[in-house]
């Protein structure tokens, strides 16, 4: 019995011991045996993670998703933030044009913002402009939203958000001469960018977050 259990001992530690001389041959952890030099090693994350697989081709001029934002009102802004100045707060392009969002002082004024320099260097104050401007065209244009929503114009469907949009780039005014003449009167602005391509480009995002207001301020 004695015997039995001597051996019941000794087996296993025999066995663990000719592993470990097998692993560990001079008894010592040789760190070249586990280097990493030379392997193809990408600590990247793949674009279909990283990015919104929706994303499309902004080159071709496709409708933009914003990287996990989808057609939230946070992508509206951020999709027309990347048209208009490619998210850049402190930019002024050729026509005087100021911000993020590319207003101009006149625009700026209707929303009770006189001082367009500090303006510019004021991102809080340019987000709350994009919001009140957008509030002041909701209700300047909610009953052509309620008239148009759904339909086909030119080729187009017509959604609130890109109604919006089209109001951000041209004024109330142009989206309901489109709207009313059927796509006849599609104002284009310096650059090239119509009425018709903003009202594609940034149709069906959720907008209903914004409240139409006659007379809605930018306030920080």
């Amino acid at each position: 019995m004695v015997k039995n259990k001597v051996k019941s001992i000794v087996l296993p530690f025999s066995i663990c011991f000719v592993i470990a001389l097998a692993l560990y041959p001079d008894s010592k952890l040789n760190p070249d045996k586990y280097s990493t030099k030379g392997l193809e090693l990408d600590y990247n994350i793949k674009e279909d993670i990283a990015m919104n697989s929706h994303f499309n081709d902004i080159e071709n001029e496709q409708t933009i998703f914003t990287p996990f934002l989808g057609k939230s009102f946070e992508g509206f802004k951020e999709a027309i933030a990347f048209k208009e100045s490619r998210g850049d707060y402190f930019t002024v392009n050729t026509l005087g044009y100021l911000g993020k969002y590319q207003f101009g002082s006149e625009t700026l004024k209707t929303i009770g913002i006189y001082r367009p320099n500090s303006f510019l260097h004021n991102p809080e104050l340019q987000e709350k402009a994009f919001v009140a401007n957008a509030e002041r065209n909701k209700w300047i244009l909610r009953k052509d939203i309620k008239r148009f929503e759904g339909k086909q114009i030119a080729g187009v469907e017509i959604t609130e958000s890109g109604i919006l949009a089209a109001a951000h780039l041209a004024g109330p005014g142009s989206v309901k001469k489109f709207l009313r003449s059927y796509g006849g009167h599609n104002f284009s602005d310096a650059y090239g960018s119509t009425v018709k391509h903003y009202m594609k480009k940034f149709s069906g995002y959720d907008t209903s977050v914004l409240k139409p207001n006659k007379k809605a301020k930018a306030r920080i």
